[in-house]
């Protein structure tokens, strides 16, 4: 188990290096940030002025290793368009995301569980087809075009919930139900097949025999082993709500770290960008991390 984890822990910190070196490079790409930040009007010398400060004067492998340094102790560095600490930013508005991730989450997993264990035990029927067909339909539908109809009809039509702000439950309804619908088809699919492939198995057959319940068979026994990729997809599918969480607060106004990205990208807010991305996907490969570790507690064939 010892071994598994460091593997586990060394794969995770070269995911994070590689993050952290792309969103670094990413944002020197996009141009000059000197002249982003001084504006069109400004003047050589106030551009220059502008790169001293800010230390964009220095050779490249010396600009990135004074941002790692920093990033490493949590000190992303001042925003250039909200004027404060960056760490403070994503610290006041992370609460908003994780609760509208896992508030997505939450929703996926209470629809996608007991679809795919209804259509594993009605293979091949009508309910099957059923499911597998709403699926489809929600893999293929567009997040930001489900969260205006769901606006438009529950919101303005019949008044039953806000469609923006975060003062209470009521406004993640919405925003985390469109958030799960990009998770549903493939939890359902997965849930699915891991319970037709439970269901066929000699264990199964065994608990019949036995004359164990319905219920006791579906629940206790196929489910638990079928549950094992779900667990991995689950938290792969949260780490995507977060990163993916920049058009369901934008559409919904949530002003979480999504919309504060957003916010970041129009403003040339370079410091909040990188920053941005590399927290998400730290929590991206935190969440994985402890999938994998959670998977192996629960098969320790997999720690090999």
């Amino acid at each position: 188990m010892a071994s598994f984890l460091l593997r586990r822990l060394i794969l995770a910190a070269c995911v994070a290096l590689t993050v952290l070196t792309l969103a670094f490079t990413l944002t020197r790409l996009s141009g000059d940030l000197a002249i982003s930040i001084a504006g069109p009007s400004a003047t050589d010398a106030d551009i220059a002025i502008i790169r001293t400060a800010y230390g964009l004067d220095r050779p490249l492998p010396e600009q990135f290793l004074a941002w790692v340094g920093r990033a490493a102790v949590g000190d992303f560095g001042e925003s250039f368009f909200f004027k404060a600490r960056v760490s403070s930013l994503i610290a006041e508005r992370m609460p908003i995301t994780l609760s509208l991730g896992l508030t997505g989450l939450g929703i996926a997993l209470l629809v996608s569980i007991p679809l795919g264990i209804l259509a594993a035990v009605r293979e091949g029927s009508w309910v099957d087809r059923l499911v597998q067909l709403f699926a489809m339909i929600g893999q293929a539908m567009p997040s930001f075009w489900l969260g205006l109809i769901m606006m438009i009809f529950f919101g303005l039509q019949l008044g039953w919930l806000p469609v923006s702000g975060t003062g209470s439950w009521e406004h993640y309804v919405m925003p985390g139900t469109v958030l799960a619908f990009s998770a549903i088809p493939a939890l359902t699919r997965l849930t699915r097949s891991g319970m037709i492939q439970a269901l066929a198995s000699d264990y199964i057959r065994t608990a019949r025999a036995k004359g164990l319940s319905r219920f006791s068979i579906l629940f206790k026994h196929a489910l638990r082993n079928a549950a094992l990729p779900v667990v991995s997809i689950a938290s792969v599918q949260l780490g995507f709500m977060l990163g993916g969480s920049i058009v369901i607060e934008t559409v919904f106004a949530l002003h979480g770290v999504g919309f504060l990205a957003w916010e970041s990208i129009t403003k040339n807010d370079f410091p909040v960008v990188q920053a941005v991305v590399l927290v998400l996907a730290v929590i991206y490969v935190v969440l994985t991390l402890l999938a994998d570790l959670f998977n192996a507690v629960l098969d320790p064939r997999l720690r090999g």
